[in-house]
């Protein structure tokens, strides 16, 4: 089986990071099974025995937008479609690649790779998984009438080809080395031919794309949908003919509560297990409550606040980096995120292929913007807003930046966005400037930068600063087709620099996932991406 050359670089800056910078955080990635069961994961926090069975109830603060894999590009969703939903790849808690639906894999040529898959598995509708099942599935994702938001992912693979039943070659427009990698991404979970069938002959009478799969999601995965109360909560049930290991509950419950306080009184009084995500301000009131814990992750995400590039005054490069260089980060990481997480200079993670740690990013320099504000023409300030989401850290952090762009005569009017609306909204461009983040969920550069910058991008896809530089876009294109690791950490470098003087986002900082976990609850993880493993938890009795 090939894997990436850079899988075992990836697990060393985990563990380096997760020593000198997480001394504090409890777990890395490598103590997943519990080294630190206080502040780790779930896996020994309460010697009772575990228990087939039983109900999972998750408070989370934000609703799933959609059950289709290859129709969403945000967290809330993949957590709930992972459960249904089975990729190819999967990726272990050292971003390591394994065996998913296929059990191994290799590049036969240049732009080819081979794909061999799991025989004998069946949808949750009893219809088989084989190497057609695979095709339908990419060829859904590219397909410019379903507009699929996460088709950059594939978008180098010119052709599928059904070598037999279980076997499957993806041809690609160039060598591109992290292809199982984000084949991994549950973008590319398997859905089943019969339901992706229906949804296109729903979409021939007028039909939205991905509507049918909304309501009828049809994975192979160790879970399925039972219902879904929109704004309320939704649930899954165990797959009793799973083909793999079966998940040991019965049910799992994502229940929507926006509110910290009501998730943390949830936990608190056994309403819910789990708190997603928790606010850094309440984990020592945690901490201080039996029965429940902290878990920490490092993760490979990053936290930021875009411009809108083509917005005046946003347009002008001087007033992007002036109000990153007024708003004082380390305050926002320390104070609002009790410093869980590491400032960010770029918009990848060290931990991350393509980093480069030479790269030096804007200082927090306020006389430096005033000056940069005033050049623009915009020594007196100006009006303008900014969007967040019901998130408390970044609702704070977007009253940071009201106050310190105050100081430059820049009136901010911050705006609370429900989350669909807020991802519609940005995607469409109708904003100024907003808070958001991005997880490079593959450990490679390419998702990192490439969805997030290359002209291609705007929008859902994930461009949603709307920055289009050809220079940018040269080397993001030439670092995803050149198979030589060397040089493609030499295109991400001069990209990284790039970034940085042309300011579309001011980079906070690469935070720590915490939520709070109740002591009844065993086998639980979260991956470095921020997904929640579920498959092997149980309920102490």
């Amino acid at each position: 089986m090939k894997k990436l050359l850079t899988s075992k670089f990836l697990l060393m800056l985990l563990l380096i990071g997760a020593m000198f910078v997480f001394a504090a955080c409890g777990s890395s990635d490598d103590d997943a099974t519990g080294d630190d069961t206080s502040e780790g994961t779930s896996e020994d926090a309460n010697d009772a025995p575990a228990a087939e069975g039983g109900e999972l109830v998750i408070a989370t603060l934000s609703e799933a937008v959609a059950l289709d894999p290859h129709g969403s590009n945000d967290t809330p969703s993949s957590n709930v479609a992972y459960n249904i939903y089975e990729q190819l790849v999967v990726q272990d808690e050292n971003m390591d690649l394994q065996p998913g639906l296929a059990t191994s894999w290799e590049m036969i040529e240049d732009t080819v790779w081979e794909f061999y898959l799991e025989e004998g598995v069946t949808f949750h509708d009893g219809t088989p998984f084989n190497a057609e099942v695979v095709k339908a599935n990419i060829d859904r994702i590219l397909d410019e009438a379903v507009a699929s938001p996460r088709s950059f992912l594939f978008n180098m693979i010119n052709e599928v080809i059904v070598v037999d039943e279980y076997t499957v070659q993806f041809v690609t427009d160039y060598s591109f080395a992290p292809l199982p990698a984000h084949l991994a991404h549950n973008g590319g979970g398997m859905i089943s031919q019969a339901v992706i069938e229906a949804d296109y002959e729903a979409m021939a009478d007028g039909g939205d794309p991905g509507a049918t799969i909304n309501e009828n999601p049809i994975g192979t995965g160790p879970f399925k949908l039972d219902y879904w109360n929109s704004g309320d909560e939704m649930r899954l049930v165990k797959n009793e003919e799973y083909w793999g290991e079966p998940a040991h509950l019965d049910s799992i419950v994502f229940r929507v509560v926006p509110e910290d306080g009501t998730r943390i009184a949830d936990i608190e009084t056994n309403v819910a297990h789990i708190s997603d995500p928790l606010s850094p301000s309440d984990v020592s009131r945690i901490e201080n409550t039996d029965g429940i814990f902290v878990n920490r992750t490092p993760s490979v995400s990053l936290s930021y606040i875009g411009f809108n590039v083509q917005k005046e005054p946003f347009t002008d490069v001087r007033v992007r980096q002036a109000i990153s260089m007024a708003i004082n980060k380390d305050a926002i990481i320390n104070d609002l995120y009790g410093g869980a997480g590491i400032p960010a200079i770029g918009p990848i993670a060290p931990n991350v292929f393509g980093f480069d740690d030479s790269i030096e990013g804007l200082e927090y320099d306020v006389e430096a913007a005033r000056e940069l504000l005033a050049e623009a023409g915009y020594a007196d300030g100006f009006d303008t807003t900014i969007w967040t989401n019901d998130s408390r850290e970044r609702i704070d952090a977007a009253t940071v930046v009201q106050d310190n762009l105050s100081e430059l005569g820049i009136n901010v009017d911050v705006q609370i966005v429900e989350w669909g609306a807020y991802l519609d909204d940005t995607a469409a461009g109708e904003h100024d400037m907003f808070i958001l983040g991005w997880s490079t969920v593959t450990g490679d550069a390419d998702y990192g930068m490439y969805p997030m910058f290359h002209s291609e991008n705007h929008g859902t896809p994930g461009n949603r600063t709307f920055i289009a530089n050809d220079e940018l876009d040269r080397l993001l294109l030439e670092a995803r087709q050149n198979p030589d690791p060397d040089e493609r950490q030499a295109l991400y470098s001069e990209a990284q620099q790039i970034l940085v003087e042309e300011a579309p986002m001011l980079y906070i900082h690469h935070q720590e996932f915490l939520i709070a976990v109740s002591d009844d609850v065993q086998g639980l993880w979260q991956h470095p991406t921020g997904i929640l493993m579920l498959k092997d938890v149980t309920l102490a009795q």
